[in-house]
């Protein structure tokens, strides 16, 4: 679920997504059982704060990850900065935000990965007609630890009134893992989106 608010003096994001899913193994003793083999809950936020230009704001950002299925038990992260919208017309939008924050983690044995951290992230929307957008998302957080990046490429295309289904593809990458853990997950999504307004 995404969510966008365009007040006087902020513009606001907020983003909520869980993945659960499960699938059927055979056990040790030759016997059909389901396993759960995936289970994510993110969420975030940012508000920014529009100066005099405001294209011009101050940023502010918090996000939490749950992930039963990375190296990392849990990722928390906070930040503030500065915020550019670039340019936004009929065809087109890009903004970016880069700050200083500070990130709590917490691996799947115990161990403590806290770090100062430098966020930076851009949004890009090319409206391609009436009926069909496409979105480019990409954000990095760059600690001394660990650096995380998420990248995410949509195309949607409106079926009907307020209806519409989406195709994307979501790269998530942690560069400091354990031996055993894939640093890079990757998801492919065809979902059916409802626009409320």
């Amino acid at each position: 679920m995404k969510a966008t608010q365009e007040l006087e003096s902020w513009s606001n994001e907020y983003l909520a997504q869980g993945l659960y899913k499960q699938d059927q193994v055979t056990n040790a003793d030759g016997e059909e059982a389901d396993e759960t083999t995936a289970q994510k809950l993110f969420v975030s936020g940012q508000g920014n704060y529009k100066l005099e230009n405001p294209d011009y704001r101050i940023f502010i950002f918090g996000s939490y990850e749950d992930d039963r299925f990375s190296n990392f038990k849990s990722q928390t992260t906070i930040a503030a900065g500065w915020n550019q919208k670039l340019w936004e017309d009929d065809t087109s939008s890009f903004d970016y935000s880069i700050g200083p924050g500070y990130s709590f983690a917490e691996t799947q044995a115990g161990e403590d990965f806290d770090s100062v951290i430098v966020r930076g992230a851009f949004n890009y929307a090319w409206f391609i007609s009436e009926t069909s957008k496409f979105t480019q998302t990409f954000s990095t957080e760059i600690g001394s630890d660990n650096t995380k990046s998420r990248a995410v490429t949509a195309l949607t295309a409106k079926i009907s009134g307020n209806l519409s289904m989406k195709l994307s593809l979501k790269l998530d990458h942690n560069s400091d893992v354990a031996d055993d853990v894939d640093s890079l997950d990757t998801e492919t999504a065809v979902t059916l989106v409802y626009s409320f307004f």
